[in-house]
């Protein structure tokens, strides 16, 4: 049976508010937050191509390029040492999401915003005068402690700070910024690769990203829910009046609170996840970025330069089909920021795996043809490698509207409040360590499996279009408090949550309805 949608009205409420410009400005203001990570997934691949980048610290890299021209094509670029340059920002975002958990449940999601820019700032500008490959992975390390600080309260801030009827449209705005990170990045590595220490000035604009969520970070109120969890109940209500754009507030306050105090009575809220009742958030935290690492879309991101030199496009033209591949990117997010909150979760989740799958499938078939197994490539007609930017143009597109956003979008929206920065931290650090894994392996990969490499991610998506199928309910349009009702609606999850675990106002609605026995039974 397929997971089952629920409307906001079954038994739960709905809390009056509407879309404010206050709450616009600081949901947009705070999803630049994404902009420091998408500007590293951009830059990383443009500068790795440059040639003047590879001289100076992958001597080894750039002699192979240099030497042989007519080497295999699959196997250029593998080189360890260059993808622990990529790769060890990844790392390192996986153990400060950690760290940050803390910082955001105790101090506030504030606070991790402010450290995920300063640490970043620090990062770019050490590597914007990089002497050797040490000073280029210390950079690295300490951009990839602000990415992990930013991720882990970003999403969190804009779930709590939206109402929930515009939670998924504003929410996405974190991925729009990743996106628009990742083509200026392009744009500027295009016009920066002409400059013979372009590089510099590639690596060190990463400092512009930072300052902007640093002043963010400073000027924006905290969400409610932090106020309470932090036992500023009467500031709470203040913000909350603002950001939903009417006075009368005191349900959903008094809900947060509810929420807040049964979250206080949890100690361990990292042991707890492993409780019965969380298995469906335990299993979304980790599956859901898993999957949306393995559709292979960090491949064409990290890489697109690169492997666009690979299949025949010199290393200007490469660069500019990095930047045309951004800028579908950026309009296809802003497809999803238009149908989210309409069309639902399911229907983009759905829709985007069935389109990666054929353009991945497509992509193998006419690199596989061209390149062979060998890698001899000869003369890649034009229009040959125009064809092939084009699938890779879809195939980002239909990533961009589906899990691309979601993969954020859904984790921090379906976590109670008791576990809800351990929870997102887990969903972070698994979202980091197989961006880590497919960075550190790709090239070595692409030299071994060669055309085949897409097809090893197309069965990946098989496998998560099928997960979501079966196993994803709807969440479109339901008040993060409200949640678990979702859970207790589904047909495999129902029974991992307890009746008693369910919103009082649910089982009240419910009682008045005149329905006997479990709320399961009642459903």
């Amino acid at each position: 049976m397929p997971a089952a949608g629920i409307a906001p009205s079954a038994g739960g409420k709905e809390y009056p508010g509407e879309l404010t410009l206050f709450v616009t400005v600081t949901c947009v203001v705070a999803a630049m937050g994404g902009l420091i990570f998408g500007y590293d997934l951009g830059i990383s691949g443009g500068v790795t191509s440059m040639s003047t980048f590879l001289k100076k610290f992958f001597p080894s890299v750039y002699q192979k390029q240099e030497a042989d021209t007519s080497t295999n094509q699959y196997c250029k670029f593998d080189s360890q040492s260059l993808t622990v340059f990529t790769s060890s920002l990844y790392l390192a975002a996986l153990l400060s999401s950690m760290v940050a958990s803390t910082v955001t449940r105790k101090f506030g999601r504030k606070l991790s915003m402010l450290f995920g820019g300063i640490l970043f700032f620090a990062g770019a500008l050490i590597n914007a005068f990089a002497k050797d490959i040490a000073m280029l992975i210390v950079g690295r390390i300490l951009l990839g402690f602000g990415v992990g600080f930013a991720n882990q309260s970003v999403p969190l801030y804009l779930s709590e700070m939206a109402p929930y009827k515009f939670r998924g449209a504003l929410n996405i705005g974190f991925q729009l910024s990743i996106t628009i990170g990742i083509l200026i990045a392009n744009i500027l590595n295009y016009f920066f690769a002409k400059i013979h220490w372009g590089w510099r000035l590639s690596l060190g604009g990463a400092m512009v990203p930072a300052l902007i969520i640093t002043v963010g970070a400073l000027v924006l109120p905290d969400t409610p829910n932090s106020l309470i969890e932090r036992g500023h109940h009467d500031e709470a209500r203040g913000n909350l009046r603002r950001v939903r754009g009417v006075e009368d507030v005191d349900e959903e306050l008094n809900d947060l609170i509810a929420a807040s105090e049964a979250s206080a009575k949890v100690e361990h809220p990292w042991r707890n996840l492993l409780q019965r009742k969380y298995r469906p958030h335990l299993t979304m935290a980790i599956l859901i970025p898993f999957f949306q690492q393995f559709t292979g879309i960090n491949v064409i991101m990290f890489y697109a330069p690169v492997l666009l030199k690979t299949i025949g496009f010199g290393s200007d033209a490469s660069l500019m089909s990095a930047v045309i591949i951004g800028i579908v990117n950026v309009i296809a997010t802003s497809v999803s920021i238009y149908g989210v909150d309409k069309w639902g979760r399911r229907a983009l989740f759905l829709e985007g795996g069935a389109q990666m799958l054929i353009c991945q499938v497509i992509i193998a078939i006419f690199i596989g043809v061209k390149f062979g197994i060998n890698g001899e490539a000869g003369n890649v007609p034009k229009w040959y490698a125009v064809v092939v930017v084009l699938f890779i143009c879809i195939y980002v597109a239909a990533f961009a509207w589906s899990w691309g956003p979601l993969g954020w979008l859904v984790p921090s929206e379906i976590f109670p409040l008791e576990i809800r920065s351990a929870a997102q931290s887990i969903n972070v650090s698994t979202n980091m360590l197989f961006t880590f894994v497919v960075a550190q392996v790709f090239l070595t990969l692409l030299c071994h499996l060669k055309f085949g490499l897409f097809l090893f991610f197309a069965f990946f998506v098989i496998v998560m279009t099928i997960f979501v199928y079966f196993f994803l309910p709807e969440t479109k349009g339901i008040p993060i408090e409200e949640m678990s009702l979702v859970w207790k609606r589904h047909p495999f999850w129902g029974k991992f949550v307890p009746d008693d675990d369910l919103p009082a106002s649910v089982v009240a609605a419910n009682l008045e309805l005149g329905k006997t026995g479990s709320f399961a039974k009642a459903l």
